[in-house]
């Protein structure tokens, strides 16, 4: 199985999604045997969340390693600069790490496949919130410039409709490569917005929420999922700078002290103490890394003996409301041949202390 994901770089905090993924093969192979008579052979590179990397790294685990797939490689450029060479090469690009739209088109893509909710729905359940429940809104907006980020963009904008895009009164974008993006948050403050929804990747929310409590900017603040980490953005911004901000989830939050007798987190930190004993347990990319390694095993369970890339293909498109012990109650996996969208649920959550505490 090949991977991509960035161990360094700006997003290097999703490197955990790599390093877990590894941890959790290496207990299918040592506890199970692999399957079939066959051990995972989890081949991961760092591509550093550079798209000209990431297919200099695919080409070689494609062809010089044979890979029988790739999996869960992490961002939308990236993937989005080998989606097509994939599809030529019938190599299934499966469980996506990013939730752009886009890899839900088996018509056209029938190689490729996301993993978690879509960028847009989740833009569009924030906008529906604003709508409801604070209609007079002045809202400020912080998005990456890319497909990433514009695809949230779309989603809350859909969600807001013709008379809600009206209530926006500054969008900012920035690049990666900017090493801070403080001033676009000075001049979110300066348009007047008392709503703010940061659509950015862990290093930038944490920047965000620390710059708008140095300068005193105190809008609603509504923050993409992506970015929820209680580890990877919220702990590093300073917990007294992020209390009540508004995000959503699909996961359960390995901080939140409701989960403390739950079966899957036991199960969970069960595997944590024997193969990944130094995961930092306050961050819920673990339980991303682990959750989507049990529905890669799912899969290959299904294919038995008959390991050909089709019905790899076939097999992740025939799950049937899939519990697993990271998804919130209620929340399961399900596929067909026209649907490519994994998980299409999320439950909003507000921070209070240390901890979300999911609502609604």
């Amino acid at each position: 199985i090949g991977n991509t994901v960035p161990y360094s770089g700006p997003a290097s905090a999703f490197g955990v999604f790599g390093k877990t993924a590894s941890a959790y093969f290496r207990k299918v192979n040592e506890e199970q045997g692999g399957w079939g008579g066959r051990k995972i052979n989890f081949m991961s590179l760092d591509d550093a969340y550079s798209p000209p990397k990431t297919v200099e790294m695919t080409r070689k685990l494609v062809e010089s390693e044979g890979v029988l797939l790739m999996f869960n490689q992490l961002g939308t450029a990236p993937n989005a600069a080998i989606q097509k060479y994939m599809n030529s090469k019938k190599v299934p690009q499966l469980f996506v790490a990013t939730g752009a739209t886009k890899w839900n088109d088996p018509k056209d893509f029938p190689w490729t496949m996301c993993w978690q909710p879509s960028y847009q729905s989740e833009g569009r359940i924030y906008a529906r919130y604003i709508l409801k429940n604070m209609p007079n809104a002045k809202i400020g907006i912080l998005y990456q410039n890319d497909d990433y980020g514009k695809d949230y963009l779309k989603g809350f904008k859909d969600g807001l409709g013709a008379k809600g895009v009206k209530l926006i009164v500054d969008e900012e974008s920035y690049e990666t490569s900017e090493p801070t993006i403080d001033s676009h948050i000075v001049k979110l403050k300066a348009s007047g917005a008392d709503v703010f929804f940061n659509a950015s990747i862990p290093k930038f929310a944490a920047q965000a929420i620390k710059k708008n409590a140095e300068i005193g900017w105190k809008p609603t603040h509504f923050l993409n999922s992506v970015s929820s980490s209680i580890g990877a953005t919220i702990k590093p911004a300073g917990f007294d700078h992020a209390q009540g901000i508004i995000s959503s989830a699909y996961l359960k939050d390995p901080t939140d002290p409701q989960w403390k007798d739950d079966k899957g987190l036991k199960t969970f930190n069960a595997f944590l103490d024997k193969y990944f004993p130094e995961a930092n347990r306050n961050d819920a990319f673990v339980v991303y890394g682990y959750t989507v390694a049990q529905t890669m095993v799912h899969v290959l369970k299904g294919c038995g003996n008959d390991l050909t890339r089709a019905n790899v293909m076939k097999q992740a498109a025939s799950i049937k409301g899939l519990k697993l012990d990271g998804l919130l109650p209620g929340i399961t996996i399900k596929t067909s041949a026209t649907d490519f969208a994994p998980i299409q649920q999320l439950k909003l959550m507000k921070l209070e202390g240390e901890t979300w505490h999911l609502f609604g």
